[in-house]
């Protein structure tokens, strides 16, 4: 079995350190990632750890993200620089590790690539992606419905869609994309243009 962290403890503790909205969306992605997980035959409870604390760092003032970074020797990209929100998820990985006693290494991952994806993610990698993107409490995407029904029948599918919408999403607000979700972009484009050629 490995490590057990009591996951009600610790949402306990991660309470102290968000506000309700964020709180709220961590509850969301905590349950949305387990159900999938059970869906598609992966580990539950580490889903619902990874989804519990994928944003553990998220309300973390960008400037401190940087110096934690910084003396953590956390290595930091220049769309990172110029977009320090976007190191929640790495340093959320260091945070979940240090104040959470998490040891799993699959956890850390999906911790760390639940913003911007990576091309071969490991399904709880994509599980907690999605799970981020699909809760309950989201309603900014006008194909959540589809992206949705796509999360619970084909992980590669689904993370191609999210993808994509997030690209298309970033360029009408003339934004830099990360070159992590450029790549997972393509390695997804090209899974489903394999399955579903033109």
């Amino acid at each position: 079995m490995g490590q057990t962290i009591d996951i009600d403890k610790a949402s306990r503790q991660l309470k102290k350190s968000m506000g309700s909205y964020r709180y709220n969306h961590t509850q969301g992605v905590r349950y949305t990632a387990a159900a999938l997980a059970m869906c598609h035959g992966e580990d539950a409870y580490k889903a619902e750890l990874a989804g519990l604390l994928h944003d553990c760092a998220k309300e973390i003032p960008d400037a401190s993200k940087l110096k934690i970074c910084e003396k953590r020797h956390i290595p930091v990209t220049e769309v990172e620089k110029e977009n320090p929100f976007l190191l929640h998820a790495k340093l959320g990985a260091y945070l979940a590790s240090e104040d959470y006693g998490v040891a799993d290494e699959a956890v850390l991952s999906a911790i760390t690539w639940h913003t911007t994806g990576r091309p071969a993610m490991s399904r709880l990698d994509q599980i907690v992606f999605i799970a981020d993107y699909i809760e309950p409490h989201r309603n900014k995407s006008e194909n959540l419905p589809q992206i949705r029904a796509m999360a619970f029948k084909d992980l590669d599918e689904c993370c191609y869609m999210v993808l994509k919408d997030t690209l298309v999403f970033l360029k009408r607000k003339s934004a830099r994309v990360d070159q992590h979700s450029r790549a997972a972009f393509e390695y997804y484009e090209e899974i489903h243009f394999d399955k579903y050629p033109e």
